[in-house]
C-alpha cells in the first residue's frame, strides 16, 4: 500500500513536471497586493487601494483600512516618493526612518514575495507597516501615533 502511493505520487509529480506544472510554479507567483495603476488612477488612488489590501490580507489593525490610509495621508499625502526635508531621513507612504528600514523589510516581509527593498516603493512601504502594527498591536507601538486619524 505505501509503495503503491509513493508511486501514484511520483508518478503526478513527473507528470505535472512535463505539463510545466508543480510544486516549484507556486513560488514564482507575485506576492500580495500585486497589481499595477490602472489607467487614470492617480498615484494617491493606487495607494489607498495598496494600503487596504495589506490592511486587509495583514490585519487586524486598529482601525482597520480607513485608519491606516488616514495614517499615510498624514504622513506623505499618500505620495510613495514622500521625503522629509530637507535631511530626506523619513521616507515613503508612512515616512519610515532610513536607518531603520532595512531592518523592517527583512522582519516584516518574505523573500518569495520578491518585494522591492525601496522604502520609496508603495506596495513594500504599506505592507511592511500594516504588518508592523498588526504584529505590535497598535499604531502608536509602532511609531504612528493615531491623532486625527
Amino acid at each position: 500500500m505505501k509503495r503503491t502511493r509513493i508511486a501514484i505520487a511520483i508518478t503526478v509529480a513527473v507528470a505535472g513536471a512535463a505539463l510545466g506544472a508543480g510544486p516549484a510554479a507556486a513560488d514564482h507567483l507575485p506576492g500580495p497586493c500585486a497589481f499595477h495603476r490602472e489607467e487614470g488612477e492617480t498615484v494617491r488612488a493606487v495607494s489607498r487601494r495598496r494600503i487596504r489590501c495589506a490592511a486587509d490580507r495583514f490585519g487586524p489593525i486598529p482601525g482597520g483600512a480607513p485608519r491606516a490610509v488616514c495614517i499615510a495621508r498624514r504622513e506623505s499625502g499618500l505620495d510613495p516618493n514622500a521625503t522629509s526635508e530637507p535631511t530626506g531621513q523619513y521616507r515613503g507612504l508612512y515616512q519610515h526612518d532610513r536607518k531603520y528600514w532595512t531592518w523592517r523589510y527583512d522582519t516584516y516581509t518574505r523573500p518569495k514575495w520578491e518585494l522591492s527593498p525601496r522604502v520609496l516603493n508603495g506596495r513594500t512601504n504599506a505592507i511592511v507597516t500594516i504588518r508592523m502594527v498588526a504584529d505590535l498591536g497598535t499604531w502608536k507601538r509602532a511609531g504612528w501615533p493615531p491623532k486625527e486619524c
